[in-house]
Parts: C-alpha cells; sequence; structure tokens
C-alpha cells in the first residue's frame, strides 16, 4: 500500500463526508448564478434596474471571482488548501445573509462582488483535494463525476428551482440557497478531509505583484463594454479602461516572464493537453452563460411568461444532464478523453447555432437547444479537469485548478457582457417593463440572435485551435513518439 493510499485509508475517511462536502461546493458555484438568472426580471422591476444594472448584477460575481482566483489559489497551494475553502465557507455564508439587507441595484451588486470573494476561496479547491483522496486514475475520474454531476446538476436546475420559489417568496430568498449549502460543505470538509500537511505544500512566495496585475486586467476587460453602452463612444472612461487593460495585461505577461516564481507558470500553461483543455473549456463557459442569460429574458420579458412557467421550460437541461451523467464515464474511456472534448464542443456549438436561427421563433428549438449545450457540458466539464490537474505537480494543484475555474468564469463574464452590452445599446425604453412594442419586440429579437451569433464563432475558433493542439499528442502518441505530455490524458485511453 502506497503512503498516499494509506494516509487517505486512515485520516481522510468517511469518503462521502469529503465528497458531500466538496459536491456542495461544486454546487454553490454552479447553482449560484443560474438561480439568479430566473429572478433577474423580478429583481429588475422591483429595483428599477436597467439592462445595465442587470448586466453588473451577473458580472459583479464573476468579475470579482474570476480576478481573484488564481491569486487565492496561488495562496492555498501555500497556506493549505483545506484552510483556505473552510474560510471561504464560512465567509460565503456571511455574505449571503447580507442580501436580506439589500434595497436597491447597488447594494446587490456589492453583495454579489462579496460572495465572488467567497467563491474564489472554495471553488479552486475542490478539484485539489478531490484529487488528494484517491491515487487511482479511475478513482480520481470517477469522484470528479460525481462532484461535477452534482454542480452541473445544480447548474440546469437552478431556474426550475428559482421559478417555483419565485412563486411563494420574496427574490431575495433564492440567494439564501447559498447559506445551508455553504454550511453543509463545512462540516462535510471539517470532518471528512484532513488538515494539509507541510510537505505537500509550496514553499515559494507569492508572486503579488502578477496577482495584483492580472486580476485587474481581468477586471478592466470585462468593464470596458460595459462602460461603452453607458456613457458612450465619445466620453472619457471606456477608453481609458481600454487603455489601462491593454497596459495591465502587457505589464502582466512581462512580469511574469521574468519573475522568478510567477503566479501562472507558463510552461504547464503551453503544454498541448492543457492548454487545449483550457480552450475547450472556453469554448462551453461561453455558450452557457450567454444562452442562459438570454433564454430567461426571451421566456419571461420577450415572451410573458411567468417565473414559474420560465423554471419548467428549463426541465430539458436537467433531464439531459441527468441522463448523460448514467454513461458518460464509459463514453469517454471508450472514445477517448480527446475526442470526447472535441464532440461535446461540437454539441455545444450546435445548440448555439439552432438558437441564433431558430430559438426566437418556437420553444422547441429552445429546448433543443437546452438538451444540446447540457450535453456537451457534461462531457467537457468532465475531461477538461482531469487534463489539466494530471499536468500540474501535487504542491500545485490548487492553482491548476484555478486556471481551470477561471477560464471557466472569465469566459462566463464575457459571454454575460457580450450579450448583455449588445442588448442595452439596440433595445431602447424600460427593458424591464414586461410592456414592449412591437419595434422593442423586434430590438431584443435583433440582439438576441447578433449575440449568440458571435458568441457562436468565438466558440468555433477556440474549438478548432483546441483540436489542433491535442491533436498533435494524440498523433505522437501513436506513433510511439509520446512525450510526457501524453501522460497528462489521465485514464489510459488517450493514446489509442
Amino acid at each position: 500500500m502506497s503512503h498516499a493510499q494509506s494516509r487517505t485509508k486512515q485520516s481522510l475517511k468517511p469518503y462521502w463526508l469529503a465528497l458531500s462536502g466538496l459536491s456542495a461546493v461544486f454546487l454553490f458555484g454552479m447553482l449560484d448564478n443560474s438561480i439568479l438568472n430566473i429572478a433577474l426580471p423580478t429583481i429588475g422591476r422591483e429595483l428599477h434596474t436597467s439592462a445595465t444594472g442587470l448586466q453588473w448584477i451577473t458580472s459583479a460575481y464573476s468579475i470579482v471571482f474570476g480576478g481573484l482566483m488564481l491569486a487565492i489559489g496561488a495562496i492555498s497551494d501555500r497556506f493549505g488548501r483545506r484552510r483556505v475553502m473552510l474560510i471561504g465557507l464560512a465567509l460565503l455564508a456571511a455574505a449571503s445573509l447580507l442580501t436580506i439587507f439589500v434595497r436597491s441595484t447597488g447594494e446587490l451588486i456589492v453583495v454579489r462582488m462579496f460572495i465572488g470573494i467567497a467563491a474564489s476561496m472554495t471553488t479552486p479547491g475542490t478539484m485539489a483535494l478531490a484529487f488528494r483522496l484517491f491515487d487511482e486514475d479511475k478513482l480520481r475520474i470517477r469522484a470528479i463525476s460525481v462532484i461535477t454531476a452534482v454542480g452541473l446538476v445544480g447548474l440546469a436546475s437552478g431556474p426550475v428551482v428559482g421559478g417555483l420559489l419565485l412563486q411563494a417568496m420574496p427574490w431575495q430568498g433564492l440567494l439564501l440557497i447559498n447559506v445551508p449549502i455553504a454550511i453543509l460543505a463545512f462540516f462535510g470538509i471539517l470532518a471528512g478531509i484532513a488538515p494539509d500537511r507541510p510537505e505537500d505544500l509550496h514553499r515559494v512566495p507569492v508572486d503579488v505583484l502578477g496577482a495584483v496585475l492580472g486580476t485587474l486586467t481581468i477586471i478592466l476587460v470585462l468593464a470596458s463594454p460595459t462602460l461603452f453602452v453607458a456613457s458612450g463612444v465619445k466620453q472619457f472612461w471606456p477608453w481609458f479602461s481600454v487603455v489601462s487593460a491593454i497596459i495591465s495585461a502587457t505589464a502582466f505577461v512581462m512580469h511574469e516572464r521574468h519573475e522568478s516564481h510567477p503566479l501562472l507558470d507558463s510552461g504547464l500553461i503551453t503544454q498541448p493537453l492543457v492548454s487545449g483543455g483550457l480552450a475547450y473549456k472556453a469554448a462551453t463557459g461561453l455558450a452557457i452563460a450567454g444562452l442562459g442569460y438570454i433564454i430567461t429574458l426571451q421566456l419571461q420579458l420577450d415572451w410573458g411568461w411567468s417565473p414559474a412557467l420560465a423554471s419548467v421550460a428549463m426541465l430539458p437541461q436537467v433531464t439531459t444532464l441527468l441522463l448523460v451523467g448514467f454513461f458518460v464515464e464509459r463514453f469517454v474511456d471508450r472514445i477517448g478523453i480527446h475526442a470526447a472534448a472535441w464532440l461535446g464542443s461540437l454539441c455545444v456549438v450546435a445548440g448555439m447555432v439552432i438558437y441564433a436561427t431558430l430559438g426566437l421563433h418556437a420553444y422547441v428549438w429552445v429546448a433543443l437547444t437546452l438538451v444540446l449545450i447540457s450535453a456537451g457540458l457534461r462531457v467537457v466539464g468532465l475531461v477538461a479537469g482531469v487534463n489539466v490537474m494530471h499536468g500540474a505537480p501535487q504542491n500545485r494543484t490548487s492553482i491548476a485548478a484555478a486556471m481551470v475555474d477561471t477560464t471557466d468564469e472569465v469566459t462566463s463574464a464575457v459571454s454575460t457582457a457580450v450579450v448583455g452590452t449588445i442588448i442595452a445599446a439596440l433595445f431602447v425604453g424600460d427593458f424591464t417593463s414586461g410592456h414592449w412594442s412591437t419595434a422593442q419586440h423586434t430590438q431584443f429579437e435583433g440582439a438576441a440572435t447578433l449575440s449568440v451569433s458571435i458568441l457562436a464563432v468565438i466558440a468555433v475558433i477556440l474549438i478548432l485551435w483546441a483540436f489542433r493542439r491535442t491533436r498533435m499528442v494524440v498523433v505522437a502518441g501513436r506513433q510511439g513518439d509520446a512525450n510526457t505530455e501524453s501522460d497528462l490524458a489521465g485514464d489510459g485511453v488517450e493514446s489509442k
């Protein structure tokens, strides 16, 4: 029995407590924005929020989360993944309780930012701690599959649960769901996972300047489109934001190239399977966030459906995730992780194309869109994280997991920014009134088609690039010349 196995059997029992806690963490990460989306029209009416304000409510969380995750991942590798996650879960419960006192759009945006800070302390450690539970790849993949399944079901069921709950409680109650989830995760991890051992931590200085520059760059990039819509192209602040983002990004890249202990390990990022996996993750992140946001607005504001009916309309997403979960592991094992990522991503793009061409005309096309993106997301959600985690040393697993989650959150924020910005630019009048003119319906539909089309084109480019990157390793493996990078595949079937 290996040392890690012995440690696992002695100090990480019972496994079900650990997996329950980690699953609850991932559930929060996926459920939070999805359950919020269904309440956006209600929030808009009660808080008198504009389309730009609704965009900021959803983006504030993602911007803070995505911006801080790499820095928090680096800190976790040095000071303890379990310790940082427990502190984050306590902060998450406290921040979520602040929702009770929200009375304005600005206050809600601030609360969402606090929740984003807490989430950045919890999510990166999920995969890292799951990998620590087991030595065998099959058990690791199974554990990640269970955790991913719980999270994705939460992502899909969020609109359904949220829509039904809105019939019986104010919208603030939806965000209070985070509190019991955080408590469950806290005690599951506290009881089921042993504290980090000193020898498993990364004992080098934190790249503080890199963390500051990286966070600043992400925030500026995501804020610029909204500033252009809110202020106009002739104003100073939007252009100042763009120029600042370019300067910050340039400074970040130059600093990382010369830093002895950089925040981002370029050697890890440039490996084909790692960079390809992140690109696949980015493509699916664009789709799920953008489509989830716009379909919610379409059903309730454009078509006039009630929150309850709109929530029921999201059931194809839930059903697909549950059904695909029964055979996703066997599917990946049979065709290989690279082929699975390729096919899953194409499935997501097919859903985007169907929505952009037909989704605004009849619900059947919306349902088909939800089925396709859910099936693709379930496959890619499993395989992307496994590859990236295998590319990281044992003492850098938090930063590796943070790379996956940062990619997901940043692309989600970009997707929401693209959709929200185009709607705000093309729609004239009171967006949340619920009483649109014929011209306003046309404006919304034009904005929806344009925004989803743009996201689909970006997703296709990312998928083609990812396929090219990973295909080189597959071909090398078939020729018997695979280098260490081919070992990142993680399930033993990739080099068939």
